[in-house]
């Protein structure tokens, strides 16, 4: 039997796995805990992960915190799994459910691994921190771990026989057309919020300049870089040059793919001159209808990184499906004067 979930990494799991490779660095011995179901309602979703020091130090969560507690008492105690992982379950009866901080009677399910030298960790955090994403297979019965390229756009966690299979890294992509300073505040911001970040910009004076770690930078023309890439639901383009030139040619490609999120910045006046072009361009109403400019929430943002974080409150709306949510301006905050 197989039980398979979706769920998406966040970036405090890769801050778990950051600090087990420090424990591991330092001497100690650890045990990584990886959800791998749950039933009812559950605080943490499949996937969330928590490591446990031999003293009981605690990174990560995947409860309210007793379940924590439970752990960080069972390794001071020295009750550790064996040398090889095992799966335990929490919250089975209400009695435990109550204990453990499982709301409405949810139950979870743990792999704990002690993680070892054939975990693979030093590895996978590498491959993590250039951005790429991961497929791990932990052999239940020997603890070892390989490692291969996800192909999949989903993030999946499955405990089947004798294996737990978890993708690790960004499962969404952001498309930047541009390398200039507003686009620096939004890839940083991206990838704090697991975005594999790609930028593109074949302009010399701007790419020469582009130094944000993590991001990859292209310099192919933006109609090329979007069919490239293929956008699909899981991607968004944001066109920042404010150079027609370069910004259609972007969104012209981009406005016919599955890409959930397309934008771009330039005033209103700007946007319906663009919108009188792409018709040129064989995009049909719909296809326009799609383009959101200005791009971002309406928050009153004015300054570059200000505006990269009211696109980000954007493109989570829309990846969460609010998307008729927009803020109107403040009477009182009007009559002050912006912060």
């Amino acid at each position: 039997m197989q039980a398979e979930c979706l769920t998406i990494m966040d970036n405090v799991d890769l801050d778990v796995l950051r600090r087990l490779a420090q424990w591991r660095r330092e001497g100690h011995r650890a045990v990584l805990g990886t959800v791998t179901r749950t039933w009812g309602s559950a605080p943490r979703p499949v996937g969330a992960m928590v490591a446990v020091r031999e003293d009981g130090a605690i990174a990560g969560s995947v409860s309210g915190g007793c379940i924590e507690d439970d752990l960080a008492d069972k390794a001071r105690s020295g009750a550790w799994p064996a040398d090889v992982p095992s799966v335990v379950r929490y919250g089975i009866s209400g009695e435990e459910a109550t204990r453990f901080g499982l709301p409405c009677g949810g139950t979870l399910e743990l792999v704990l691994e002690p993680v070892a030298g054939h975990s693979g960790l030093d590895e996978l955090l590498a491959k993590l921190e250039d951005g790429r994403r991961v497929l791990r297979r932990l052999d239940l019965a020997s603890g070892r771990a390989t490692l291969e390229p996800a192909r999949d756009a989903a993030d999946t966690v499955a405990l089947g026989d004798g294996e737990l299979v978890a993708t690790h890294g960004p499962s969404w992509r952001l498309l930047i057309i541009g390398a200039g300073q507003m686009s620096q505040y939004l890839a940083q911001m991206a990838q704090a919020l697991d975005y594999e970040v790609i930028v593109c910009d074949p302009r010399e004076e701007y790419s020469e300049g582009w130094n944000v770690p993590g991001t990859r930078l292209v310099a192919t023309m933006p109609d090329d870089t979007v069919t490239e890439l293929r956008p699909d639901r899981h991607t968004a383009v944001v066109a920042l040059t404010h150079d027609p030139k370069l910004d259609d040619l972007a969104l012209m490609e981009a406005l016919k793919s599955e890409a959930f999120y397309v934008g771009a910045i330039g005033s209103r006046a700007n946007q319906r001159k663009r919108r009188e072009r792409l018709l040129d361009f064989d995009l049909t109403a719909d296809d326009l209808a799609r383009l959101h400019g200005p791009v971002g929430l309406r928050i009153g943002a004015r300054t570059p990184s200000e505006i990269a974080v009211a696109i980000l409150a954007h493109m989570t709306a829309e990846r969460y499906g609010y998307h008729k949510l927009e803020f109107e301006p403040s009477p009182y905050r009007a009559a002050r004067g912006p912060l």
